[in-house]
């Protein structure tokens, strides 16, 4: 009986530990943002940004064109950090929902070799922006800003 009783004290804690995590996504069909950073080696961010806007951009151009993104937004930081909390690079996407966001492009593929028609080049040109990057996150983001009363 004592067992069982740690056992329901422990997952109610567990329950209420866990609650407060990140809230809710928004409605379905509402837009949704995701953050990704990049996170470059040392001395190596033109190049990485270069590929970038060579190989990546147009892509993602293209998808915004065909409606499934909203927009695309590319940041750096004005000012240094610490290395452990640097990143050299935010991409910002506003997709136009939840469900576009998570799943797989079925047009990517054809939209990539429509783009890039020397795939050899473009396979090796991303492979060496992959090479130079040190590390690359991806944040969800909820708008939990209240309504206009």
């Amino acid at each position: 009986m004592r067992k069982l009783l740690l056992v329901l004290v422990l997952s109610g804690f567990a329950q209420s530990v866990f609650a407060q995590g990140a809230p809710p996504q928004g409605a379905a069909d509402q837009p949704y943002t995701l953050e990704y950073y990049y996170k470059v080696q040392w001395g190596h961010q033109q190049e990485f940004l270069q590929l970038f806007l060579k190989n990546h951009y147009p892509l993602l151009q293209k998808i915004v064109e065909s409606g499934r993104m909203i927009s695309v937004k590319i940041e750096q930081p004005s000012n240094h950090m610490t290395e452990d909390a640097r990143w050299d690079y935010r991409v910002t996407i506003r997709f136009k929902n939840s469900t576009l966001a998570t799943t797989a492009n079925p047009d990517e593929e054809r939209l990539i070799r429509q783009l890039w028609p020397d795939q050899e080049t473009y396979k090796r040109e991303e492979q060496r922006r992959f090479e130079i990057l040190l590390g690359h996150w991806d944040l969800p983001l909820t708008d939990i800003t209240p309504a206009k009363k």
